[in-house]
């Protein structure tokens, strides 16, 4: 039987835990011959051994222009090319308006958003014609959580920057989506919670009471969207964002 990526390159930055690494597993699953980056290399190891079917890590920082030049130089030696670009690295942490930091700033937009930005702009040269590029949003780039305005206001501007892509891209033939999720089971979220047990368990109890399906999402469950959004299946689907958040910021 087929697979839907059979031969397909394919591209995950931050995949070494949560969505990233599910969405490596399936997008291999799926045929694809996957790298992934990582800033550690024990988790990179963990997760390239998680992935099997001759899953390539590399070891970097996205935020890095040099290590992206190192990475796409490897690709191109390795490859000659990329059709599946997930640029999933990144994240966020807490601080209500009063407490904002010009390092919570800077932190928060340089993953989200700068090295967004110049992680597909330098794989741009890798990418096949009829290639798929997602972005990793959010569902707080669309709705207001407290607390939180920065990470939500870096996630706009992901969810902002597909729909101008969709037409600089238009003569290549590259589809550009972006995947938003709610609240997802990940160690990311949960460490949102503080340090503690109890304060971990007490935020997901909280989120999960606001999702109408009543439980948080496995991560798995956003990577099948990813290697939806990689496949010849969402062929016609172009600037588009995706939420698979369980309801959550549909009510």
């Amino acid at each position: 039987m087929s697979k839907r990526l059979e031969g397909k390159i394919a591209l995950v930055t931050g995949g070494t835990s949560g969505i990233g690494l599910a969405a490596a597993q399936d997008l291999a699953r799926e045929g694809a011959k996957v790298y992934v980056t990582g800033r550690r290399q024990g988790e990179l190891d963990a997760a390239v051994s998680a992935i099997g079917h001759a899953a390539t890590g590399v070891q970097g920082d996205v935020t890095r222009s040099a290590d992206l030049d190192a990475l796409m130089k490897l690709i191109r030696e390795r490859e000659g090319r990329l059709d599946i670009l997930f640029a999933n690295a990144g994240g966020g942490s807490l601080a209500p308006l009063g407490d904002i930091s010009e390092q919570h700033f800077d932190d928060t937009f340089n993953r989200n958003v700068r090295a967004v930005v110049f992680t597909v702009q330098s794989a741009l040269p890798l990418m096949s014609r009829g290639g798929s590029i997602i972005l990793t949003g959010s569902i707080a780039g669309s709705t207001g959580t407290q607390a939180f305005s920065i990470y939500s206001a870096s996630k706009a501007a992901v969810r902002s920057l597909a729909r101008s892509w969709v037409l600089d891209l238009k003569d290549r033939g590259i589809r550009v989506n972006v995947v938003s999720p709610g609240s997802t089971r990940t160690v990311g979220l949960a460490e949102l919670g503080g340090d503690t047990k109890e304060g971990q368990d007490g935020l997901l109890s909280y989120l999960t009471s606001l999702v109408p399906i009543g439980r948080l999402a496995d991560p798995m469950e956003i990577a099948r969207v990813v290697t939806f959004l990689a496949s010849d299946d969402s062929s016609f689907i172009n600037g588009a964002e995706i939420t698979a958040d369980g309801g959550q910021a549909q009510v």
